[in-house]
């Protein structure tokens, strides 16, 4: 049976919430630079393909106002629910290099962390990037990802870490020129929203020794005022 057409009114409402929906997972995304990439040649000698890991388990991040661990397992309930794009320089605007869903990007946990090969185009941007990786000019990446699940950790004054135990999903994976810059924006966010409260004037968070003395006094000044004799209270 043909359905019906939907009206504006339900149109226009689901076209906002999902408005609303990508604006959210934009502002939550993350990037991190990852480790070295290279170019391989498979075993029939062709196509090329473009392998690194996109994540590393257990390996303390550089201090990015924090230090982050990924968890093995993080990347679990990710990938089925992700269609990751290989980009060059995480830019939208030109040909992909690859695609989870169309198999030309595959993203798979291991007991390392999360592995990527790339298969791209043959286009003469593809080529000219694979030249480049082969020459050594172009040798790092870097990921976007939003968080499910994480931890922080404020015991150490000098040092807060945070541990991911669960990615929501992964959108992207990409060779780059520069792979100095963390986006950690979104993380130092929540960093401070996962604050423990700092003590107010005179709470040192602890609970501050009883002063018997004045305590004492106290209660013989509430007993003058009520009639109390002592007697009556200790019988």
């Amino acid at each position: 049976m043909k359905l019906p057409f939907l009206s504006d009114t339900r149109r226009g409402k689901i076209t906002k919430i999902r408005a609303k929906r990508t604006k959210a997972m934009k502002e939550n995304r993350e990037k991190r630079k990852t480790g070295e990439l290279r170019a391989v040649t498979s075993e029939d000698g062709n196509p090329r393909k473009i392998v690194g890991y996109a994540s590393v388990f257990d390996k303390p991040s550089e201090d990015m106002g924090f230090i982050e661990y990924v968890r093995k397992g993080a990347f679990k309930n990710a990938l089925p629910r992700s269609d990751a794009r290989a980009l060059f320089n995480h830019d939208t605007d030109t040909i992909p290099l690859g695609r989870q869903s169309a198999g030309t990007l595959i993203l798979k946990e291991d007991d390392n962390g999360l592995y990527y090969e790339i298969t791209p185009p043959d286009t003469q941007g593809a080529r000219d990037l694979m030249t480049s990786i082969d020459r050594g000019d172009i040798k790092e990446s870097s990921y976007g990802f939003t968080v499910a699940v994480d931890e922080w950790d404020y015991s150490d004054k000098n040092t807060v870490k945070r541990t991911i135990t669960e990615i929501e999903e992964v959108f992207d994976v990409s060779p780059v020129i520069f792979a100095a810059f963390n986006d950690t924006s979104v993380a130092l966010r929540k960093m401070e929203e996962n604050k423990p409260a700092a003590p107010t004037d005179g709470d040192t968070g602890e609970d501050a020794p009883m002063d018997i003395a004045a305590i004492a006094e106290e209660d013989s000044l509430y007993r003058k005022i009520k009639g109390i004799e002592e007697d009556t209270v200790n019988e």
